[in-house]
């Protein structure tokens, strides 16, 4: 099986997945600007407060950061120290880029299976936010995001060893 048979249909997904990515990201911004704004407003003119609004804040700030990492390993936009870098061969970049890169994967990949135990035992025991809501609908952008991430970067290492750009 060729890449030309299944390359339009990966690049159909993968812009599926960006434009998913990226309309969460809109979306909870947005939420949390109104609902932040919304309580400010509310206790200071009226007094008053909606209850869930705080632990709403807490979730979407949580979701907001994992999705903005996967969103900085989607585009390569990670924080990196790239000091040596310009002093390497292009094979010591290409076996830097390879251990980097798995390294980077085996710890995403820890984090996500980690995070799947989390909601896991979260679901089991019947955990619940914002009132009576299972709170492992929330936490499921843990294991998600963590192994998405280290997936794009096994994909970055076995690139590296190919040595593509």
């Amino acid at each position: 099986m060729s890449r030309s048979r299944f390359g339009p249909w990966l690049e159909r997904l993968e812009a599926l997945g960006r434009t998913l990515e990226d309309a969460l990201l809109v979306a909870g911004l947005g939420a949390l600007i109104l609902i932040g704004a919304g309580q400010i407003l509310l206790r200071n003119v009226f007094s008053i407060g909606v209850v869930w609004a705080d632990g709403a804040t807490r979730l979407i700030v949580l979701w907001l950061a994992l999705l903005g990492a996967m969103a900085a390993s989607r585009d390569n936009r990670h924080i990196a120290i790239n000091v040596l870098d310009r002093f390497l061969t292009y094979r010591l970049q290409r076996a830097v880029a390879v251990v980097r890169n798995s390294f980077t994967a085996a710890v995403c990949a820890a984090l996500a299976w980690y995070a799947w135990v989390f909601v896991r035992d979260s679901r089991e025991f019947g955990d619940t936010l914002l009132g009576d809501w299972p709170a492992w609908w929330f936490q499921i952008v843990m294991p998600v995001a963590f192994a998405l991430i280290a997936y794009r970067y096994l994909l970055r290492a076995v690139a590296a060893i190919r040595g593509a750009a």
